[in-house]
């Protein structure tokens, strides 16, 4: 064929593709949706819980959860064939044994602030599992537990827990509006994980629905299971739709503080190197991280960026305690009494979540996505064992000059008490003793949808990543799974994988626990229904053996 004829085949055949495509998956659809009605008992909910693209509320349901618009902003991204929203098990069983029929992938999303946009997008035919209704919290004071559904926010988990008891809380994240069906499963750190470790410490059970689409405890899955979701990734395995957590003790009054310096003065760049030495060995009831940002500067009238440190930090405890241990520990930093502000844990919470001191904590209960011009993001997470060195650290920091627009922070978490005494095999997530602390790096841009704006961002973000290369873990560099790293390697749009492309980025996240992964994958899921672009894939021979 002459190029001249091709030239002119090609548009007409990719044309011809496409239909073709449109035709399948509607197709799908609608025996999708048929399939739906016959497993699904009471058949005059099922209007209240599916959204197709011709329904009106369909965009607004697809877009609510979307926290990181820039998965959101193409014409050419891929839409979900039909969005379910259920109320009940039944109705997320109904749509795993529907979707396995009819060869469509399922992403389930609770919070949606998955970084990476695999909770809810995809290449292949799919459909949305939302999970916004599945929202349900039972706290038992006495025996100081709480079921909660995999589509609670973790705001609503915090009040829910404060309105029953002022001295109870759980080890999980910062934000109030992440959803605990993945914070859960991927680990889930926060101000308390060196005193009691990670959410996914804190599990004792749960309710999951397998690929058969059976509902399964903890005793009826099994302990490899069990130990899988824990810091794995459920989406792996099945659809988590409640878990049973441990509720610990907190104070009446916690104290908290933010202490801000310049970061273009000698001495706080001594006090951030310091902090490396000393982050990780506080008192188990302290936790003090440190935020790297730019700020303007207003002086003589100029408006220009300034490099500045935050320390923040929950102490559970009064402030003439904290005082005498920051002294001791932390001199450097010049801790005073007018910088802490004692409060609730409930008000802690609520402050460390950017709202004014004294608004009241059911603002916990919204929701909503922040109000303004939707905030895209990407994120990366380096582990660091040694200090690094002072001038590394400036340089670094120094690249957010280079940055022209977006708002670019790093945040240091430290290590170290509880979760240097856990082993690192009790839950897949390993990074635990010998980890000094958790390097994070942010990016935060206004999203007009321009293309060449987002790539800006991606490029500078890997540039500062590959910088710090000499100074973090090594073989493998270690990367956490709630904060998934695509560029730790890709893999085809249909989501599949095998087990040597899934050890490039599996070895990062789980280390030596991937393997045992694999293995639980291969017997409770050896077709790989569940699955996306970095899920844990099953072994190959198991593979044949089901082929043949």
């Amino acid at each position: 064929m002459k190029y001249s004829e091709f030239s002119s085949f090609f548009p007409c055949f990719i044309a011809f593709l496409f239909s073709f495509s449109l035709a399948a998956s509607a197709y799908n659809r609608e025996h999708f949706l048929q399939c739906l009605s016959n497993h699904i008992s009471n058949t005059s909910s099922i209007s209240k819980i599916i959204y197709t693209p011709i329904d009106p509320s369909y965009a607004s349901i697809l877009h609510s959860t979307i926290m990181n618009p820039q998965f959101a902003i193409s014409p050419f991204t891929p839409n979900p064939l039909v969005i379910i929203t259920p109320f009940h098990a039944s109705e997320v069983q109904a749509t795993i044994i529907c979707s396995k029929k009819y060869d469509l992938q399922i992403r389930t999303r609770s919070g949606g602030h998955d970084g990476a946009g695999l909770s809810y997008l995809s290449h292949v035919p799919y459909v949305i599992l939302d999970l916004r209704n599945l929202r349900s919290i039972e706290v038992d004071v006495e025996d100081k537990t709480a079921w909660v559904q995999a589509g609670a926010t973790l705001g609503e988990v915090y009040f829910t827990i404060s309105e029953k008891s002022s001295t109870l809380s759980f080890p999980a994240g910062f934000s109030y509006t992440i959803g605990v069906g993945g914070h859960f499963s991927g680990g889930g750190f926060g101000v308390l994980m060196r005193k009691y470790g990670l959410a996914a410490d804190n599990i004792l059970d749960a309710h999951i629905v397998d690929a058969m689409g059976r509902v399964l405890d903890r005793k009826s899955m099994g302990e490899d299971l069990f130990w899988a979701i824990r810091g794995g990734g459920a989406v792996s395995f099945g659809v988590v739709i409640a878990w049973k957590i441990r509720l610990v003790p907190v104070p009446s009054k916690v104290t908290t503080f933010s202490v801000v310096r310049d970061l273009e003065k000698p001495e706080t760049k001594k006090i951030v190197h310091q902090w490396q030495y000393v982050g990780n060995k506080f008192d188990e009831d302290m936790f003090l991280f440190v935020r790297i940002q730019t700020a303007n500067s207003t002086s003589k009238g100029n408006t220009k960026p300034v490099l500045q440190a935050q320390f923040l930090s929950v102490f559970l405890g009064r402030v003439e305690k904290l005082l005498p241990l920051m002294q001791k520990s932390f001199p450097e930093l010049g801790l005073v009494e007018e910088d802490c502000i004692e409060m609730s844990w409930i008000q802690s919470i609520v402050l460390f979540n950017g709202f004014p001191s004294g608004t009241p904590p059911n603002v916990l209960l919204d929701r909503s996505k922040p109000q303004g011009r939707p905030i895209s993001f990407i994120a990366k997470v380096d582990y660091v064992e040694k200090p690094i060195p002072e001038d590394v650290l400036e340089r670094v920091w120094k690249r957010f000059y280079d940055l022209k627009v977006g708002v670019p922070l790093f945040q240091l978490y430290p290590y170290g008490a509880r979760m240097s005494e856990i082993p690192q095999s009790e839950i897949p997530f390993p990074h635990r003793a010998g980890n000094r602390f958790q390097f994070t790096y942010l990016v935060r841009w206004d999203d007009d949808g321009n293309v060449t704006t987002n790539e800006r961002h991606l490029d500078w973000i890997r540039s500062a990543y590959a910088y710090m290369t000499p100074y973090v873990t090594k073989n493998p560099r270690a990367a956490y799974l709630n904060y998934r790293d695509l560029d730790l390697g890709r893999n085809n749009d249909k989501g599949t994988t095998s087990y040597a492309q899934a050890s490039t980025w599996g070895k990062s996240y789980f280390k030596d626990n991937f393997d045992r992964l694999v293995h639980v994958k291969t017997n409770v899921d050896p077709t790989n229904f569940f699955r996306n672009e970095q899920s844990i894939p099953p072994l190959p021979l198991r593979w044949k053996k089901r082929d043949d």
